[in-house]
């Protein structure tokens, strides 16, 4: 069965075909890289949530999941600006790359975290793009195949 390629060529980006080894493992590696990094959120935001509730005598805990959920987005933009992964990608030798082969910047971090919280907020957006990680060439998700990035194995330096 041959991946189906949505997104079209990216001359940037190392070919599916010959250059398998950077997209072998790739969707295990990029759930993996999700587990991490929702424990680092979670780590992070339930006690600056739990702090906030306290220090509001309680009406604070109604914003309990705005905070969590603020802290996840801070978290993928400032990673994913840094060094084109955040922390869990670094940890499963995963990162970016937009369509001509180079790492995500500031403004492309932003709007690439922003596509990926839409399709997390809608279930079926998020099935649909856990499935293209899995059958695209490129192992794109949803935001992957929108703006032509897509995560690699990284390459050694």
């Amino acid at each position: 069965m041959h991946a189906t390629d949505l997104s079209g060529p990216m001359p940037g980006l190392p070919d599916p075909d010959r250059d398998a080894q950077f997209y072998e493992g790739v969707p295990l590696r990029r759930f993996a890289a999700w587990l991490v990094d929702l424990a680092i959120v979670l780590l992070a935001g339930v006690p600056l949530a739990l702090l906030f509730g306290l220090l509001t005598l309680g009406f604070g805990f109604a914003l309990f999941p705005v905070i969590v959920g603020a802290t996840a987005f801070l978290y993928r933009v400032l990673t994913l600006a840094g060094d084109s992964a955040t922390w869990g990608m670094r940890f499963t030798g995963l990162e970016f790359r937009r369509h001509d082969g180079t790492r995500f910047d500031l403004p492309f971090a932003l709007l690439h975290t922003a596509i990926t919280a839409v399709c997390f907020g809608a279930f079926v957006l998020q099935l649909v793009s856990c499935g293209t990680i899995l059958w695209t060439r490129y192992r794109q998700s949803i935001a992957d195949i929108i703006l032509g990035t897509t995560a690699i194995n990284r390459p050694a330096e």
